[in-house]
């Protein structure tokens, strides 16, 4: 899917990985549930605009 930025409307480069600097874990965003599955989460990437710099996060698989 090809994203396009919010702030100058151009095609923005995908697949960006995301860490904390000093941490070698990365970022995680989590939800929890009820039931069997009580606890869902999914690592986010990046979105960088090559022209103005406006980073998007997203995940592939929620």
């Amino acid at each position: 899917m090809k994203r396009v930025c919010n702030q100058c409307q151009n095609e923005m480069i995908d697949d960006c990985k995301v860490t904390v600097d000093g941490g070698m874990y990365g970022i995680k965003i989590s939800q929890k549930g009820k039931g069997i599955f009580n606890n869902v989460s999914a690592k986010p990437k990046a979105a960088v605009c090559p022209n103005c710099g406006y980073v998007a996060f997203y995940v592939d698989e929620f």
